[in-house]
Order: structure tokens, then sequence, then C-alpha cells
């Protein structure tokens, strides 16, 4: 059965590092483009980053570029975000996703396995 785990999330003072894990299981993450989302209550679901399986081209939301990195580790079957001088608004809940088509997409509903979540909360 295909599935996604996410760790590393917590408690970070603002200017804080943290970075996330997503290991799959199931399936190889090297062969999908892989995204990171965010949500808060209240608000929709939106990308942060994502990395693309064929050339492992990188997207980035405005809100993170130059602070958060998005990599892989394909002997670990493992996607990384690196999160960098966090802010209090990055307090969310981040949830990895596998795109099942070919290409990156930017789009929630173009994904198609989802983890869990990890919380991630950014103390001011």
């Amino acid at each position: 059965q295909a599935q996604l785990a996410e760790s590393g999330g917590g408690l970070v003072q603002s200017g804080g590092s943290l970075r996330l894990s997503c290991r799959g299981s199931g399936f190889t993450l090297e062969y999908n483009t892989i995204g990171w989302f965010r949500q808060t209550p209240g608000k929709e679901r939106e990308v942060v980053a994502c990395i693309s399986s064929s050339d492992s081209s990188t997207y980035y939301a405005d809100s993170v570029k130059g602070r958060f990195t998005i990599s892989r580790d394909n002997a670990k079957n493992t996607v990384y975000l690196q999160m960098n001088s966090l802010k209090p608004e990055d307090t969310a809940v981040y949830t990895c996703a596998v795109r099942g088509a070919f290409g990156p997409s930017i789009r929630a509903a173009s994904y198609d396995y989802w983890g869990q979540g990890t919380q991630v909360t950014v103390s001011s």
C-alpha cells in the first residue's frame, strides 16, 4: 500500500530552522513530482514547493523563496523541505504529496497521494 510519512515538524522560534522529511513506501519518489503544501484553519491549502521527477527542477511559492529548499535523497526514498529564517506566518500543517501524472504542478488537486501532515509552529 502506497504511503507517505512526514516528520520533522515542531515548535521553533522566529528566525529558526526546521527540516521536514517525506518518506515514501510502496512507490519510488524519484519517479514522481513531489509537492509540499501547507494549510492553516480557515484557509485553503497552498503549495509551498515542488520538485519535478524529470529533471528535479523546483518551484517555490513567493512567500518562501530564498528561505526554503526542497530536495531529494533517492537512496532513502525521501524528499526534504529545509526551512530557514522561519516566520510566525509559516505556522501551518505541512503535508507532502505525490503527483502520479508526468510533470510538475502547483495545483493541489493534481496530486494523488497525500501524507498525514506535520505541524510547524513558529513563535514570535
